[in-house]
């Protein structure tokens, strides 16, 4: 069945009918107006008597959902500014190390035998390679900095190419690199080379969610982090083998970061995380904080991991 457009005293009526207490009529259209109704229901299932139910929780009211909401976009604009941070670094370090292996100039650099040979390897290598060059030649003339490369020295060192590939590309990049590159490049940020590739591939992917103003909190990742020293220290709970929390959920994303970011960083990403649950428990009657921090797969103790 076909979906009917709704103005929005239709969808101000549809919420009263599913029992959402709205007090401020005015002020909600323009809430609805604003941010689009259907993007601000996708937060209603947290308010919903039961998971087959479409009643909202008697007494829920429509600032509550909006807060939620607003936590939500709060959240990815932290989440964005730090994934951006940890972008700019991979960056730095994947093409100071291309540099010094293989040259400054995209023939020397771009060689499909600079990186993994390994047959079931080599068709993403050549794919790869045809994409990064298409960013190059579709970007490239966009900026100051290739452009001034390109019209005094006829080439595009890796350190100047960074800046115009996506990290979507630039974390493929890694992951095709010879496995002496990438664990050189590993060791910089003190992790495993294949948790590195597993970390930006996830960092990659909520990059994209938070740049569109998807629904955050309660993302899950394609594929699970290998478990960490955190897991453990934080004595979170297991279920059928496995941790219930900090896997494929933004709790796993606050982990990358711990590893990733630099202290001093990581400490004000955590404090701004914190203050923004403060504010959402301050504004949530009918649910309690603790049902948003699950859905986040944040254990209670989640603010120990500073200490750790």
């Amino acid at each position: 069945m076909n979906k009917i457009f709704k103005t929005i005293d239709e969808q101000i009526e549809i919420l009263e009918e599913k029992g959402l207490i709205i007090d401020d009529v005015d002020n909600t259209k323009e809430i609805l107006l604003r941010e689009n109704y259907f993007f601000i229901s996708g937060y209603r299932h947290l308010f919903l008597r039961s998971p087959e139910s479409k009643k909202f929780i008697p007494g829920t009211n429509f600032r509550e959902l909006y807060a939620l909401f607003n936590f939500d976009r709060q959240l990815r604009n932290i989440i964005f500014k730090n994934i951006l941070i940890i972008e700019n670094n991979i960056k730095s370090v994947i093409a100071y190390n291309l540099s010094k292996t293989f040259g400054i100039t995209e023939k020397n650099y771009l060689n499909p035998k600079n990186f993994n040979r390994d047959p079931d390897k080599i068709r993403q290598v050549n794919d790869l390679l045809k994409k990064m060059k298409r960013q190059i030649r579709i970007n490239g003339g966009q900026h100051a900095a290739t452009s001034h490369y390109i019209a005094n020295y006829g080439y595009i060192p890796p350190w100047i190419v960074v800046k115009v590939l996506s990290f979507g590309i630039v974390s493929e990049l890694y992951g095709i690199l010879k496995i002496e590159n990438q664990k050189e490049i590993a060791e910089i940020f003190n992790v495993n080379y294949q948790d590195l590739s597993s970390y930006l591939t996830i960092l990659s992917n909520y990059r994209n969610l938070c740049a569109h103003e998807d629904i955050v909190f309660e993302h899950r990742a394609q594929k699970p982090i290998y478990n960490t020293k955190y897991h453990q220290l934080l004595n979170v709970d297991i279920m059928d083998g496995e941790y219930i929390y900090g896997k494929e959920d933004l709790f796993a994303v606050l982990i990358i970061f711990k590893f990733l970011l630099r202290k001093d960083d990581f400490t004000l990403l955590l404090n701004e995380v914190s203050y923004e649950i403060d504010v959402l428990e301050g504004k949530l009657s009918v649910i309690p904080v603790n049902k948003v921090l699950d859905k986040m797969g944040f254990p209670e103790n989640y603010k120990e991991i500073a200490r750790l």
